[in-house]
């Protein structure tokens, strides 16, 4: 039911996403060009010159939003998570767009075409276009999910759902659907043979009964799904439920228990027919890590030609307040295990180890400069990290590198730590922005780390980018 209900939805996104969008390049044309509010300069191109381009505007603009996994509906997306996905969508849109019009300018328009310039459209027309696009998608959805929790809070429509198991697993799955409400599911109970004190129903949710009596309660509750969550242990008591249950007109879910085992996402492979389940799946790989890698290219290079006189002050200013060279390299743990070298400003006096050796720095910690507390404060030591990710040693976002002395430690003390290393490390970080660096606890910037890995996208990490600019305005702690 999930499955097909997603499929309508999703096809529904994509008929309105072809209607907005050429509606959207049509206004953009008409602001630019007939309502006199933009200056016109080089005449008026035909509205046929710009009905050319529609096809293109129809086709490309939900590949973009594919291609961004705006289609995926994913759980829990806020409004903010929303915007950002049609933002990013729209201007690979755009791009696509301007890209495709050019070749097939070049390939397939005659000469006579090309001088009148048959598929060109102005720069300004699709700023404007961007922008009418974004109000237009992101207002369809807001409208949309508005409706929806509508309808689901009147009781229309919803699908009743029981869950067979009450342990971590069944919880885990009326959590899912509590928190997934524009499904419109209903969870009318559980059951389970654990009628113990202990297992009287989750989150205000009845215990109906034990696996035995499933049948008579689905007849009774009117059930239309059935979410079967047994531990491996129960293997045998499945197999008879499903056996039981099989007769009876239900649609039958089985969670496989292997969320002990599951930390990243889990996914479905076919091996010549085989079914096998990837439990340490990443989003962030194919297409995904070529996006981001130019996104990484963009942003540090824009930041070290910007940056580049104060780069130099803060060099000469480190050099010249203490002994010891103005940057300070040291080996960190990267995407696969791999080291590299990180960059930064010198924050410390050069022996700062010597005694010490590598430990955790508190804070305030005395082996810093006068300088070097300055840059900490405003986190300006790590400004010589965009030259790692120029080199594709890091990126503008991910989870902090570590030093390989302190991973020894972590990865037997801390479950799951090697996972943040199935993605770069990152000049800034989901765990960063949400206050979980430096003194403070490690398991929860893995938990952070790997929700960032896990639900990676574009927005995301735009998000992260602005939610750290923000930080370092008001001189929120960033670094480690």
């Amino acid at each position: 039911m999930v499955s097909r209900y997603n499929r309508l939805l999703v096809s529904f996104y994509i008929v309105t996403d072809v209607i907005l969008s050429m509606w959207a390049f049509i206004l953009a044309y008409g602001v630019r060009f007939e309502s006199g509010l933009i200056p016109v300069t080089k005449g008026y191109p035909p509205i046929e010159q710009y009905f050319n381009v529609l096809p293109f505007i129809a086709i490309l603009t939900p590949m973009a939003f594919q291609l961004r996994g705006i289609y995926r509906l994913r759980r829990s997306n806020s409004r903010v998570d929303d915007f950002f996905a049609v933002l990013t969508g729209s201007i690979l849109a755009i791009v696509l767009g301007i890209v495709s019009t050019l070749y097939f300018q070049a390939y397939y328009v005659s000469e006579e075409e090309k001088l009148r310039g048959a598929y060109e459209v102005s720069q300004l027309v699709w700023g404007l276009f961007l922008v009418f696009n974004v109000i237009f998608t992101y207002a369809s959805r807001t409208t949309l999910r508005e409706l929806f929790e509508r309808r689901w809070r009147a009781g229309i429509g919803l699908k009743r759902i029981l869950i067979a198991g009450t342990g971590n697993l069944g919880r885990m799955v009326a959590d899912r659907i509590l928190r997934h409400r524009e499904l419109g599911f209903k969870i009318v109970g559980f059951v389970d043979d654990r009628a113990t004190s202990d297992h009287l129903g989750y989150r205000g949710l009845p215990l109906l009964g034990t696996l035995s009596e499933t049948v008579d309660i689905v007849q009774r509750e009117r059930v239309d799904h059935l979410y079967v969550a047994l531990p491996l242990e129960e293997h045998a008591k499945l197999l008879a439920l499903l056996d039981t249950t099989s007769r009876e007109f239900l649609d039958v879910k089985v969670v496989p228990d292997l969320l002990q085992f599951i930390a990243l996402r889990a996914r479905l492979e076919d091996l010549d027919g085989l079914p096998v389940i990837n439990v340490n799946d990443v989003p962030l790989q194919g297409l995904n890590t070529w996006v981001k890698r130019g996104i990484d290219i963009g942003l540090s290079s824009v930041a070290l030609l910007t940056l580049t006189i104060p780069l130099g002050l803060i060099a000469m200013l480190v050099k010249l307040s203490s002994p010891g060279p103005a940057f300070y390299h040291q080996e960190r743990m990267g995407l696969d295990g791999k080291a590299f070298v990180v960059n930064k400003f010198r924050s410390m006096y050069a022996d700062a180890e010597d005694t010490t050796g590598p430990i955790w720095s508190p804070d305030n910690d005395p082996r810093r400069t006068p300088v070097g507390r300055w840059l900490r404060r405003f986190h300006l030591d790590e400004l010589p990290q965009f030259w790692n990710v120029l080199k594709g040693e890091m990126s503008m976002v991910g989870p902090r590198p570590e030093r390989p002395f302190f991973v020894a430690q972590f990865k037997d003390r801390i479950p799951q730590y090697m996972l943040r290393h199935k993605v770069k490390a990152g000049i800034t970080g989901w765990a960063q922005v949400n206050g979980w660096s430096g003194n403070t606890s490690l398991e929860k910037r893995i938990e952070y780390d790997l929700y960032y890995i896990q639900n990676w996208s574009i927005s995301l990490d735009l998000k992260i980018i602005w939610l750290t600019a923000v930080r370092v305005l008001l001189n929120r702690n960033l670094a480690d």
